[in-house]
């Protein structure tokens, strides 16, 4: 069986990414580990396009992200990882990158077809010095008055699934009783 063939039969004949139907091609994912079929994607020219050229991505035609980040296919993840994070700009897929989960090597070759400049930034510390990541659970370590509300967040009280301020090393937000808030990571220690 051919390659083409091969990620006909893995996909059901539409593209992994959106789940077009029409103009479909193999598409290679850049630095993988290895040359399989497991490396590569069947692509509309629409997604291949807009991965091709950042300059014209179209942010809402990648909302099928939704759907397919979730794909069982390493290389489906990591390309719509490398999306996500793309466009972690417009708000919406911050929380999906937040939401998705992928085995460590998976990650690491995502990451790695990422430009450099986007794997640097801010580094988000707790009260310990300790880095804190998108998705880790903290605790906090004084009672916090919410502001614009009457609520306090009470001293211990686990926040889970954080997502990163990324204009503010200080900042990260999470729910607190249900509550999104912002909190700064002085207050805070990783569980």
């Amino acid at each position: 069986m051919s390659l083409e063939q091969d990620l006909r039969d893995r996909s059901g004949n539409v593209c992994e990414l959106c789940g077009s139907t029409d103009d479909l091609d193999v598409f290679a994912v850049s630095d993988s580990p290895e040359n399989t079929v497991s490396t590569h994607v069947f692509i509309c020219t629409t997604c291949q396009a807009q991965i091709e050229n950042p300059d014209e991505i179209e942010p809402n035609h990648w909302r099928c992200l939704n759907d397919s980040m979730w794909s069982t296919v390493p290389a489906v993840q990591v390309m719509a990882y490398r999306i996500l994070y793309r466009l972690k700009a417009e708000g919406w897929p911050q929380d999906l990158l937040d939401m998705m989960y992928m085995e460590e090597e998976t990650k690491t070759w995502a990451k790695a077809g990422l430009p450099a400049e986007s794997t640097s930034g801010l580094l988000h510390r707790d009260s310990n010095g300790v880095v804190l990541e998108a998705g880790d659970s903290v605790v906090l370590i004084k009672d916090l008055k919410v502001k614009g509300s009457s609520m306090v967040a009470k001293q211990g009280t686990a926040v889970r699934r954080i997502s990163l301020d990324h204009d503010n090393d200080k900042y990260i937000e999470g729910k607190v009783d249900g509550q999104q808030i912002v909190l700064i990571t002085d207050y805070v220690k990783k569980i």
